[in-house]
């Protein structure tokens, strides 16, 4: 039998503190968010989920979700609602209400907000041992600010020209 997880309550959102199972209104949860790389749900307890990361990211216009990278497990996103950019293998894609992007491991990319609006994909991706992280230098994604300073495996360096400060708190959903 699985222990139910215990959901914390505090201004800023509710989220799961232990392992466990658990149900959360999305309405309800912490959002982290960042200028530069938009919101996200925090649906994880503090060390994970075992297996897989799963969340909610909003993007504004403009706003790319992190740094151009691959990484060496399979992820995928779904589109929930408006528009973005998907910048794969050096190149744009557009992307709307709905379309699905499977990203086979290996796979450079990075999503941009674009549209009159925000845009809400759900992001989910394998966790384990032996993950891996590249972040190249591109082209392509330093014109959405998405591109690392220089080549690297390590998030700190893909990350240095950014302030790394997040904030928490609720986030209007849904959208």
């Amino acid at each position: 039998m699985t222990d139910e997880a215990k959901i914390e309550h505090s201004e800023d959102g509710a989220f799961p503190a232990s392992p466990g199972w658990f149900v959360l209104n999305i309405a309800d949860a912490r959002w982290g968010r960042h200028e530069l790389a938009g919101r996200w749900t925090e649906v994880e307890p503090p060390d994970g989920f075992e297996s897989y990361g799963i969340g909610i990211h909003v993007l504004e216009p403009g706003q790319p979700n992190g740094k151009y990278h691959s990484e060496n497990v399979q992820e995928d996103f779904l589109v929930l609602s408006g528009e973005c950019i998907l910048v794969v293998e050096d190149e744009e894609r557009r992307l709307k209400a709905w379309d699905f992007f499977h990203c086979a491991p290996g796979t450079h990319h990075i999503l941009v907000g674009a549209g009159d609006g925000p845009c809400a994909i759900l992001m989910a991706g394998l966790r384990g041992d032996g993950k891996k992280l590249h972040y190249p230098v591109s082209a392509v994604a330093a014109r959405h600010g998405a591109s690392s300073p220089e080549e690297t495996e390590t998030p700190k360096v893909a990350y240095s020209d950014w302030d790394r400060a997040e904030q928490y708190g609720r986030h209007d959903w849904p959208l």
